[in-house]
């Protein structure tokens, strides 16, 4: 509990996969590269969120001493992607992470019918902003989210915000398996994925 109570306000530093090719100056496609063909990349230091990839930045930051050509770290980048995210802290299993969620997980956890109702609601400022804006996308920490919920609920006009439980329950324990939960294949590899 004591840690929890250090760590309030703060978040993991993570990285998304333009992150991950802007700290190694590569282009974005070279990651997936790195997954698919070449195999020197995984999903172990990684969280599903929203069907992409976030890395423990703690693990990128040392990925390039572990390649078998070793890749030079772009410190400059680090360090603006450290203070992009300040204050955070740093993770080293993907098991210490706190709940995240973007947009697929807080649809299904608000029962609402579509993204469109979500991203209305933060266009207008109903939503809390993200914490995270990692490759174009935004993450949250689920436990402020769910300390909004009534302040939402009290303003809603037709889409009533109700939280679902089980849902929470899965997202607090790390046994979420729904929507957003898996990367789901696109363009080539989505053909091969359904011959």
């Amino acid at each position: 509990m004591a840690e929890d109570k250090k760590l309030a306000g703060r978040k993991p530093y993570l990285a998304g996969g333009a992150e991950f090719a802007a700290l190694y100056d590569v282009k974005r496609l070279q990651v997936s590269q790195w997954i698919s063909r070449d195999h020197t990349l995984d999903y172990r230091y990684a969280k599903i969120i929203s069907g992409s990839p976030y890395w423990l930045l703690q693990f990128v930051k040392g990925f390039g001493e572990t390649t078998p050509r070793p890749k030079h770290l772009n410190q400059t980048e680090l360090e603006r992607l450290v203070k992009e995210q300040d204050p955070g802290y740093w993770v080293r299993e993907v098991e210490q992470l706190p709940p995240l969620v973007g947009q697929a997980e807080l649809v299904v956890l608000f029962r609402l019918p579509s993204g469109a109702l979500l991203r209305k609601a933060m266009s207008t400022g109903r939503f809390r902003p993200a914490d995270y804006n990692l490759s174009g996308s935004p993450i949250w920490l689920l436990e402020p989210v769910v300390a909004d919920a009534p302040a939402l609920q009290a303003g809603a006009r037709g889409v009533d915000w109700a939280i679902n439980e089980e849902v929470l329950v899965a997202l607090r324990d790390g046994s979420y398996d729904g929507p957003g939960s898996r990367i789901v294949p696109r363009g080539k590899a989505a053909n091969k994925a359904a011959e």
